[in-house]
């Protein structure tokens, strides 16, 4: 049996995490990505969110704004809480149960998370050198031109 490690999970670290993730050269707008931002306090009901003002644009924001986390009821250590329990491979039942949410929930946060996953990743993009094996296509019909040759087929004129 898993330990129920929602207890111990530290909001702080959280935000911290999502802040250093989001913006590793600091904070910056999310609608013009300007980097003249200013914090603006703390949010009333989780004070680890930090909450902004862009002076470019004057639009306000949060730490979570314009991610899969904001407009949800769950707490930010929550969602890394069911990232954590996905990695390990937890059914969302498991997970559910693990973390005390209701099953529809669990669904919807996993969801959200796997959907968040697959619309950010990063197109494939070769560079340097790169190898190709080689295909070779045998002619003729099901892997015996000898039956092409004879019928005088396009293997005929070449073989």
């Amino acid at each position: 049996m898993l330990v129920n490690i929602l207890g111990i999970t530290d909001d702080a670290k959280c935000y911290e995490v999502v802040r250093h993730l989001r913006w590793p050269e600091g904070v910056r707008g999310p609608h013009c990505d300007s980097d003249g931002v200013v914090e603006q306090g703390r949010d009333e009901t989780e004070p680890q969110r930090q909450r902004y003002e862009c002076r470019s644009c004057g639009r306000r924001f949060d730490d979570l704004t314009e991610t899969i986390f904001a407009g949800h009821r769950q707490p930010l250590r929550v969602w890394v809480l069911v990232l954590h329990f996905m990695g390990l491979d937890l059914s969302n039942e498991q997970l559910a149960q693990e973390l005390d949410l209701d099953p529809d929930d669990a669904r919807r946060m996993t969801t959200l998370l796997r959907e968040g996953v697959v619309q950010r990743k990063p197109a494939a993009r070769l560079s340097g050198e790169v190898e190709c094996d080689e295909v070779d296509v045998v002619a003729g019909h099901k892997g015996h031109p000898e039956a092409v040759r004879k019928k005088g087929g396009p293997a005929a004129a070449g073989g």
